[in-house]
């Protein structure tokens, strides 16, 4: 005897990458926020039960897509079975190049919600969960060098220099939203050239790399 096919589809399974997805889409075609999670349900057909499942307002879904983006970076990181054993510098190098290459396959999303939005880079309350995450990750490393940071990190606390390094990010952040070169290739030297200040400040050397910068900055502002 046959037996009766089935012709109700599957449902689509909603998870928080679906509603972040969906979220930033919007951002992007309607070039603008969403204004309330009804409308965000409403517009992209999905419950608002679902939403809720996963984030309590449409300012957690900000919040959150940057805290992916960090994910994202750790996880990549984490594929090189070799990383965990590369001397500070390397780690911070790392971490920077494999973030902002994923900030560089977002960036219509990064450019809007932090240039385009009226707000700007004044408006870091997106940040917050980021922020929180990087400056953990940052004391990690120091925790776990063998190198010339735990050698020397008598003279400058953890939170200063996870802070430094927050700074430091936001820095090369404005820098990479305003360049224009060719695969960003400036905003990789920028890397460089920073992350070789902060080791180097934590090492015998300083001035070199301090001068090394400031002539690199001192040309990009000329030209």
């Amino acid at each position: 005897m046959a037996t009766a096919k089935k012709t109700e589809s599957k449902k689509e399974i909603i998870d928080d990458n679906k509603i972040i997805s969906l979220y930033m889409n919007d951002v992007l075609e309607n070039n603008h926020n969403t204004k309330n999670v009804y409308v965000f349900c409403k517009n992209n057909g999905i419950e608002e039960s679902d939403f809720y499942s996963f984030f309590g307002s449409l300012n957690d879904i900000k919040q959150s897509i940057w805290t992916k983006f960090f994910e994202n970076t750790i996880s990549t990181l984490e594929k090189d079975e070799n990383y965990a054993n590369y001397p500070d510098k390397n780690k911070l190098l790392s971490l920077y190049f494999t973030l902002f290459e994923i900030l560089t396959l977002n960036r219509s999303y990064v450019v809007y919600s932090l240039l385009e939005n009226k707000e700007g880079m004044k408006n870091l309350k997106d940040f917050k969960e980021f922020r929180n995450h990087f400056k953990n990750y940052i004391n990690n490393i120091i925790e776990n060098s063998n190198s010339v940071i735990s050698d020397k990190v008598a003279k400058i606390t953890k939170p200063v220099f996870s802070e430094g390094a927050w700074i430091q990010f936001l820095f090369i952040l404005k820098f990479w939203l305003d360049d224009t070169s060719k695969s960003f290739e400036k905003t990789d030297i920028i890397i460089e050239k920073s992350v070789n200040t902060v080791v180097d400040l934590l090492d015998t050397k300083p001035l070199e790399s301090l001068f090394d910068l400031g002539k690199f900055l001192w040309k990009e502002k000329m030209m």
